[in-house]
Formats: C-alpha cells, structure tokens, sequence
C-alpha cells in the first residue's frame, strides 16, 4: 500500500492521522479511496467538476503530479504521495 501525507488543515477528517494508507493505484482512485474513509475529503481536494483543485498541490515521490500524468499518474506499493495545499499571503 502506498502512504499518503495529509497536511495539517485536513487532519481533522482524518482523525488527526498524519499519514494514511491508500491501495489505489492512481491519484484518481486515491481521492476516491480517501473519500470512502474520510467523507468530506474529496470536496477539500476536487472542484464540483472532479478535477484536482489548483491550490492543491500533489506529489507522488516528491515528483510534482502536473509534470506526470496529473490525475492519472500511477501509484504504487510502497509510493509516498504528498498532499501539500498552496499557502498564499503577504
């Protein structure tokens, strides 16, 4: 199973874990996976059209998913994949 980091603002759906499992095999799956054991992810993640919201950044291996194959990029057993959301400010 790959481990998924979740960033401190979505540790609440969590339940406050840090990293979770997921056996999904691609970043697609891996919202769905997540969604199924903590309801109210996905909307934190995706737009109302499913795609990956912009602010959210994805890595898989600490490789950017928009420079992959973005939703699709595959995951694998022992992957880590990142789920770091943009800080903006001034």
């Amino acid at each position: 199973m790959a481990n998924v980091r979740i960033p401190t603002p979505l540790r609440r759906l969590t339940n406050e874990k840090d990293e979770v499992n997921t056996s999904s095999t691609n970043i697609l799956g891996m919202v769905e996976d997540l969604e199924s054991q903590f309801p109210g992810i996905k909307d934190r993640l995706c737009d109302e059209d499913g795609s990956i919201r912009k602010f959210i950044n994805i890595y898989v291996n600490d490789e950017d998913i928009r420079f992959l194959n973005g939703p699709e990029t595959e995951i694998k057993d022992e992957d880590i994949v990142s789920i770091i959301p943009a800080i903006a400010g001034g």
